[in-house]
């Protein structure tokens, strides 16, 4: 093992990694975050999503020089002319990401070495509950399948209980199998005259 794998493992700072530990413990404000998105109607299915500046670490982060831009659209089906991924593609992008950060996090806090990880995603939706067609169709998706391929230094009983662990710990997924608050308010109303 060379020196640098003493102090990375996964691509993670293992130093870093036991100070944010170590800082949290002592004191869990630290902890707490306001992630933040700011939205854009373009025009028919398109509009554009901008992620810059966030709450952490009990102060505001500039650390961003520039906003991350993410267009969403719709394809011709959908009655756009696929500008971009549409929000519920870009969910699925967060699943993955997310449950993929997760258990790459918590592989390296156990010292489990991971050489390759993938992951699939298909989610099953009827949009006739989005076009209000039938009240007994969900609006949104059905079900989610997440499937990973992994390969780890360790047991396939620990890769089990790893892949268990991150799926009940990623904010992400745990956002989307738990009832979240969400709540919608218009900020003014602007009438052409």
């Amino acid at each position: 093992m060379t020196n640098h794998d003493n102090l990375t493992r996964n691509g993670l700072d293992l130093a870093q990694m036991q100070q944010t530990i170590g800082a949290i413990q002592q004191d869990p404000g630290i902890a707490l975050f306001e992630f933040r998105a700011r939205n854009q109607w373009i025009n028919g299915g398109e509009n554009r999503s901008t992620i810059k500046d966030f709450y952490g670490a009990k102060a505001e982060d500039n650390s961003r020089d520039k906003a991350f831009e993410f267009t969403n659209g719709e394809p011709p089906v959908l009655l756009g002319n696929n500008e971009g991924a549409n929000p519920v593609e870009f969910l699925l992008h967060a699943l993955a990401g997310c449950v993929t950060t997760t258990t790459v996090l918590h592989a390296t806090a156990r010292g489990i070495k991971i050489h390759k990880l993938a992951t699939e995603l298909k989610g099953k939706i009827d949009v006739q509950g989005l076009l209000a067609m039938d009240d007994r169709v969900p609006v949104g998706y059905e079900s989610i399948q997440i499937r990973m391929h992994i390969e780890a230094d360790c047991s396939d009983e620990e890769l089990d209980d790893l892949i268990s662990f991150a799926r009940d710990h990623s904010p992400v997924c745990n956002t989307v199998c738990r009832p979240v608050p969400v709540s919608v308010e218009r900020v003014r109303r602007v009438v052409a005259a």
